[in-house]
């Protein structure tokens, strides 16, 4: 598999199970994701209400008929930055096997321009402090590490 034989492609209702066996996939993810047969009906209705949003996009990427990698891009409105449009990046991810082989980075050009083309001024996202591969990918790509990311679960 090269870069050239890799599409994007809004992600559809049969690629459930393969974006969540690529978010389960390291140490974060196998902590909070349920990879099961059949899946937990929650993750189908997620990928209903983000289907339904015009302001969120999954798509993945795909090889040979394969799912090999995913990522969501959501559109915000804001008043801030004289109310500036900003893109959201999150999920990225690319199946293990095939990671170094530019699916990342064209997952991620693509969501930029993408955004671009929605009118955003700048495009940002959050990746985990232990996931320091992820972070020189960003740096490698022209991400700064502008802000600190903070969560509070329920």
């Amino acid at each position: 598999m090269n870069n050239k034989s890799v599409s994007i492609r809004p992600a559809r209702r049969e690629d459930v199970p393969a974006i969540v066996a690529m978010l389960a996939d390291d140490h974060l993810g196998r902590a909070r994701e349920r990879v099961e047969d059949p899946l937990p009906a929650s993750y189908y209705a997620a990928f209903e209400r983000v289907d339904r949003d015009p302001n969120l996009t999954l798509v993945v990427a795909e090889s040979e008929g394969r799912v090999v990698g995913c990522l969501q891009l959501a559109v915000l409105s804001g008043i801030s930055s004289q109310g500036g449009i900003r893109g959201l990046l999150e999920d990225v991810r690319v199946a293990t096997d095939c990671r170094s082989r530019g699916i990342g980075e064209q997952l991620v050009q693509w969501a930029v321009t993408e955004a671009k083309a929605r009118g955003c001024n700048l495009v940002e996202l959050l990746t985990h402090q232990t996931r320091t591969d992820a972070q020189r990918f960003y740096k490698r790509l022209g991400f700064t590490a502008s802000h600190v990311g903070m969560t509070v679960r329920f």
